[in-house]
């Protein structure tokens, strides 16, 4: 039975790449264990279009990061989790909008401070516009800066004693790499 939906979507091209990038670290037949352990079978051979029409499900999204888990167990999975998050944004991600150009090597040569302060409050926006994902971004200084995600596809409607937003935090290592 595939998981209640929660209302909250994530546009197609966000969960493709998602999906591609899924494949790339865990190979097609990974993945399509991976869509059948999901109660996502629908998918296999059959990725979300490459649009931004907000289609794709939250409570899917989550079925997915559930899986990981399930399959290669919490440590196996996060690491999975963050090497797709990190192909996320090298996949397409990076050309998004207010992203583009984080990739160049002048985004690159800046210190640590500077990125933060350019290209966390990007990503955000990126989330913030085209899903219906709400993310926050408040600057403590200049050394700490705290990004929140009130409304997460990564974890909706999930109850952890830790984290487990692992492809998020992917995304966000490679951006700011």
């Amino acid at each position: 039975m595939p998981p209640e939906k929660s209302g909250l979507y994530y546009p197609n091209k966000f969960a493709r790449l998602a999906i591609v990038a899924l494949e790339d670290v865990m190979g097609k037949n990974g993945l399509n264990t991976l869509l059948n352990l999901s109660k996502l079978p629908e998918l296999i051979d059959n990725y979300p279009p490459d649009t931004l029409d907000k289609a794709f499900d939250f409570a899917d999204f989550t079925s997915l990061n559930i899986a990981l888990e399930d399959m290669f167990g919490p440590r196996g999975g996060r690491g999975l989790a963050l090497r797709a998050g990190r192909q996320i944004f090298s996949g397409g991600l990076s050309s998004f909008g207010a992203l583009a150009g984080v990739t160049d090597v002048a985004f690159k040569v800046l210190p640590l401070n500077a990125k933060l302060k350019v290209g966390v409050p990007a990503m955000a926006n990126i989330f913030r516009e085209f899903s219906d994902q709400v993310s926050n971004v408040h600057d403590e200084g200049s050394d700490k800066i705290i990004y929140t995600m009130e409304t997460c596809a990564l974890c909706w409607n999930r109850k952890s004693d830790k984290a487990v937003c692992y492809m998020g935090q992917g995304l966000l290592q490679e951006g700011l790499q």
